[in-house]
């Protein structure tokens, strides 16, 4: 498995901005789309928030690919959806995002010095030419053997997914 970051509403500010500011131009009613979220996470054990806000996630993949590096890093995805889905905290800040390397105990020092210096943006805009040129318009994309699964998704499509390609499942 392989992450690909994806440039989902890369104009979002720094500060982010409100749900209702970014789906003001959609007929989208958030509270029925966020109760179905909630339902849908709920359903598969997982925990989720009512958020008011989004946020500009560029310096969160930037140092995701970073953590990817780093022993233990994978679960950096793992802490920076809980701190935004769950915790509806900017995950465009440093501080949040140092906290969340804290909290993993991975080097905050180097952490600090890829934020500040950028030093996977050239990574990260890689990733954005892929998913794009792989079709990609939504996240979570799920792609493989040529099938793909977009969005949200109950267990069992992405189970249907995996046996598509030929995922052989684990009891």
């Amino acid at each position: 498995m392989r992450w690909t970051h994806f440039p989902l509403h890369p104009e979002t500010p720094d500060e982010g901005q409100t749900l209702e500011a970014l789906f003001q131009d959609r007929a989208v009613n958030i509270a029925e789309v966020q109760q179905r979220l909630a339902e849908m996470m709920e359903t598969e054990g997982l925990p989720y928030g009512s958020r008011t806000h989004t946020y500009n996630s560029r310096l969160a993949q930037e140092l995701g690919k970073w953590a990817e590096t780093q022993p233990g890093g994978e679960a950096i995805h793992k802490a920076l959806f809980q701190a935004y889905f769950v915790g509806g905290k900017n995950v465009g800040n440093v501080t949040v995002l140092l906290d969340v390397v804290r909290e993993l105990g991975l080097d905050e020092a180097a952490a600090t010095e890829v934020l500040h210096g950028r030093t996977f943006s050239d990574a990260i805009d890689e990733d954005w030419q892929r998913a794009v040129g792989m079709g990609v318009t939504a996240v979570p994309t799920f792609l493989a053997g040529g099938y793909g699964v977009v969005g949200a998704q109950p267990m069992e499509a992405l189970t249907s997914f995996l046996q598509q390609v030929g995922a052989t499942l684990r009891a």
